[in-house]
């Protein structure tokens, strides 16, 4: 029992003592600089997400002002028939009381 605790012990003391002598200066500047590398790419796409997010805004307002005008346009139009309609008619009882007469 002794001998298998002592083992434990020694075993584990090895793996910390290889593992906090394996990692030297230039790993870790190593490391660092892959870290910094990947916070930069993930500023810059954080960028060009901003950057999207905008466009896709502003498209967006682009589109409810194109509706908007076409619906005016669509109003207007609807109008205009009314008028047509209202003068086809006017002109159809003018026609139709001359050729009575």
């Amino acid at each position: 029992m002794m001998i298998k605790n002592v083992l434990k012990v020694s075993a584990i003391v090895i793996v910390l003592g290889i593992a906090s002598g394996c990692v030297g200066l230039p790993e870790v500047q190593r490391a660092q600089a892959a870290a910094d590398s990947a916070a930069r790419a993930a500023a810059a796409a954080q960028s060009i997400a901003e950057a999207a997010r905008a466009t896709a805004d502003s498209a967006t307002q682009a589109a409810a002002n194109a509706q908007s005008t076409a619906d005016q346009a669509l109003s207007t139009a609807t109008e205009a028939q009314t008028c047509c309609d209202d003068n086809r008619n006017r002109l159809e009882r003018v026609f139709q009381k001359t050729m009575s007469k």
